[in-house]
């Protein structure tokens, strides 16, 4: 439960510098990676699905997997796998063991799709990101943004509806 304007903790300076910082760097990052991709005809969220998916097995995972791992609610994953569809890089199959479960399956377009923007995609994160930062940053990094996604994770899934 959100606190409420009473109990609100105020965010002191260095917090601030700190919160401010961040977003301002992701959501240039992120439009920054988006950019890069538009010369595939591919958004940031298609590449993150396309990318899940081909590293499946069999370039497959049930819809509400992906969901998850993508950390977006099934409606929004639904959207995106009309877009996707209609593109011709993915498609949905029926699950034999559950008739009210999907697949998403990456199809051979959907795979050289994400063939063809990788080495833009991979050089803009290192050129963006991961170049401007020491070993020691990235593995401080990772450790903390694993944390971070382990507890919105929870939180996500809670949210969707979805036991975890």
């Amino acid at each position: 439960m959100a606190p409420t304007k009473t109990e609100a903790r105020w965010l002191n300076p260095r917090e601030m510098k700190a919160w401010r910082n961040y977003i301002i760097a992701s959501r240039r990052m992120l439009e920054a990676l988006d950019g890069d991709l538009a010369d595939y005809e591919l958004t940031l969220a298609d590449y993150e699905v396309l990318a899940q998916l081909s590293d499946a097995p069999g370039r497959k995972l049930r819809m509400s997997e992906l969901a998850e791992i993508a950390m977006v609610s099934k409606s929004r994953l639904s959207h995106r796998m009309k877009v996707m569809e209609a593109a011709g890089w993915v498609r949905r199959e029926e699950c034999p063991e559950d008739r009210r479960g999907y697949f998403a399956v990456m199809t051979d377009k959907g795979f050289k799709a994400i063939e063809r923007a990788a080495p833009t995609h991979v050089g803009s994160v290192r050129n963006r990101f991961l170049d401007h930062l020491s070993v020691k940053d990235q593995e401080d990094l990772a450790k903390i943004f694993d944390r971070l996604q382990s507890q919105l994770r929870g939180q996500f899934i809670e949210e969707d509806g979805t036991s975890k």
